[in-house]
């Protein structure tokens, strides 16, 4: 009977003498170890050292400013494209260059960069006659050449318009990879100091911090990619709206010459 007593008290001494031990262990972990079966972006980021958490915000809001870009030049290119098919086809319905010239001032087309042109070529020639210029006689092609000009600077304010942005996107999306390889480069030379001064491979350790630093270079890239996309199709957007106003201008000075031929 007393070797069973014996026998049946020492487990429970050693589960005794053994229960202190554990919050004493648990104080030695690494951060990361304390969200061990339960990691996740989020903790990983909470538990991130702060030169990389600085990269990982910077590439979110990065991110978070691609998307807002890209819905408001959506709209713009949206707008712009409708107002210019309206300005085109009461353009088309001029009587004259005053009667041009009044159509691009109206306030329905305000700010389109059409109207503009029309606008400004009109304004120009309504000068010269102002200087008592026979803007339809002698004086008809030096008139021509100062509406062409008017026109081309015109275009270009709307490259510098319709570009904007654009340096951004193209910015994150070629250094948004680089930036965020360099949070990764940190985090796992952070993990790596950690075993040698912890003198453990185990990769219950070592593998969150390797995942939070391997999250930087996931944020790089989800901040690239898409920036490279939407800087790519901005840019096609840019060009075809511009050789429509290449053929817009040549349609403009088509028509100014004729009135001009018919002495208006």
């Amino acid at each position: 009977m007393a070797m069973t007593e014996e026998f049946d008290g020492n487990p429970l001494a050693d589960m005794a003498a053994a229960a202190p031990a554990a919050p004493a262990a648990d104080a030695t972990l690494p951060p990361q170890m304390k969200h061990a079966g339960k990691m996740g972006i989020g903790t990983m980021f909470l538990d991130a050292k702060p030169v990389v958490k600085v990269v990982m915000l910077g590439l979110l809001l990065a991110s978070v400013f691609s998307w807002t870009l890209l819905i408001t030049k959506l709209l713009e290119f949206r707008a712009l494209n409708r107002v210019s098919d309206g300005f085109l086809e009461a353009f088309r319905g001029a009587k004259g260059i005053t009667d041009m010239g009044r159509i691009a001032m109206s306030e329905e087309y305000d700010g389109n960069p059409l109207a503009d042109m029309a606008a400004a070529a009109a304004q120009e020639i309504e000068l010269s006659r102002q200087a008592g210029l026979h803007v339809a006689g002698e004086h008809r092609e030096t008139t021509l050449s100062r509406a062409e000009h008017a026109v081309s600077a015109v275009q270009a304010s709307l490259t510098r318009r319709l570009s904007s942005g654009m340096q951004f996107l193209a910015s994150v999306g070629s250094n948004g990879p680089f930036i965020g390889l360099f949070g990764t480069v940190y985090g796992i030379m952070d993990s790596f100091i950690g075993i040698a001064n912890t003198n453990t491979t185990n990769l219950a350790v070592v593998a969150p911090g390797i995942a939070e630093a391997l999250l930087a270079t996931g944020l790089g890239l989800f901040a690239a990619i898409p920036s490279v996309i939407f800087y790519n199709y901005f840019q096609t957007r840019i060009s075809a709206y511009g050789a429509r106003t290449e053929g817009f201008v040549a349609e403009l000075m088509n028509a100014i010459s004729r009135q001009l031929d018919k002495g208006a």
